[in-house]
């Protein structure tokens, strides 16, 4: 029988995603039983008074706290996952770097690159793990597409689609949380959707070049919360205050390789839930992936160029993760096995002393794009990127 080293965990913020960190700590050796560590939830944090007491009571935590700051100074924690909201992710991350523990830290990573650097920055100083969460890059069709990309397979790539369309913050009497407050939230869609579309558009095209955005809010006004929130919370009839940050954009990218893109991110859309998918086309094919399908890729290659079909592939054992949940092609996996990925990429960059899927310079360079999405949205221009 394998043995695994423990490894304390500690999780910070405890609203939907602390819950998925939590589950994905707990499943990990489930599926990846080669890992060296064994992670030991230690400690939750959450400032919502009896939160913390109920995460730790239902996910087996030893001790709960209202303050994360009690979490830097816990000797038994070795490893963070901080999923608190954007505007605390700088201090929160560069205090843990700098107590010695690893990080598991969720995207945009603070509010601007300025934010993400600080916690990259601190991270490489201390010399810990920073791995960050960007989650859809996971997916085993998103890396085969990757590998089919790398290998020239639709030829060179001409130009790219990115679309995350949601209707989480559609309703009018969707409350007036942090998310739509600059000073808390950042960037509005931006940072929470906009990232995902540019972590995916850097890990299978490259670095991007240029862009000029466009961005607007479409529900200018919402309802503040009379208590504590988590999630999207609606809140009706309470006093009302002003949307600060994007309900939506779009985006024109110029790549290193020349390559053109649009990514497009609204978390107003009507009638849409997470609809989230790339489109690449080359000189010689094309390839499809949604994320409401995420076991199939959409694949057109061949020499016909005119008139040419597109398969679907059903993934399979073979293509990134997907032997560690299911033994045969057509089966699905779900979003919480992405986070199980994750943890199971994180942990092992902590036994190996190697870092393993997205880090904490994917984030600033991502940031990079939002940043510059937002200086282009405001001048209408053109901005180029390093």
């Amino acid at each position: 029988m394998a043995r695994h080293r423990p490894l304390g965990v500690a999780v910070v913020g405890f609203g939907w995603m602390g819950r998925v960190h939590a589950q994905a700590y707990a499943r990990v050796l489930h599926h990846f039983p080669q890992l060296d560590l064994r992670p030991e939830p230690v400690t939750v944090a959450d400032e919502v008074p009896g939160r913390a007491e109920e995460a730790a009571g239902r996910f087996g935590f030893a001790t709960a706290t209202r303050d994360w700051r009690d979490v830097v100074a816990d000797p038994r924690v070795a490893a963070v996952s901080v999923t608190a909201p954007n505007f605390l992710h700088r201090e929160i991350g560069v205090a843990l770097a700098e107590a010695g523990k690893h990080l598991w830290i969720e995207k945009p990573v603070g509010l601007t690159a300025t934010d993400a650097r600080a916690v990259a920055d601190a991270v490489g100083r201390a010399g810990v793990q920073g791995t960050v969460g960007f989650n859809y890059r996971n997916a085993p069709a998103v890396e085969t597409a990757r590998e089919m990309i790398a290998a020239g397979e639709i030829g060179a790539v001409t130009h790219v689609r990115i679309r995350l369309f949601s209707d989480y913050a559609a309703h009018p009497d969707g409350a007036l949380t942090w998310r739509y407050e600059r000073e808390r939230g950042g960037s509005g869609v931006l940072g929470d959707l906009a990232s995902h579309g540019v972590d995916l558009a850097r890990f299978l095209l490259g670095e991007i070049s240029s862009l000029v955005a466009d961005t607007a809010v479409f529900v200018p006004e919402r309802a503040r919360p009379v208590g504590a929130t988590a999630g999207h919370t609606r809140s009706a009839g309470g006093e009302r205050g002003r949307v600060e940050n994007e309900d939506h954009v779009s985006c024109l990218l110029r790549f290193a390789s020349g390559a053109r893109g649009v990514l497009e991110a609204c978390r107003v859309s009507v009638g849409e839930q997470n609809n989230y998918g790339v489109e690449i086309h080359g000189t010689r094919g094309a390839l499809y992936w949604d994320f409401r399908r995420m076991g199939e890729l959409g694949v057109s290659r061949g020499t016909a160029y005119q008139d040419q079909p597109v398969s679907t592939v059903h993934v399979g054992p073979g293509d990134g993760e997907y032997a560690a949940f299911q033994p045969g092609a057509g089966i699905s996996m779900g979003y919480d096995d992405l986070k199980v990925i994750e943890a199971y990429r994180f942990l092992r960059s902590i036994a190996e002393r190697t870092p393993y899927g997205a880090t904490l310079e994917d984030a600033v360079r991502a940031a990079d794009v939002l940043d510059a999405m937002t200086r282009s949205a405001r001048t209408g221009t053109w901005v180029s990127l390093p």
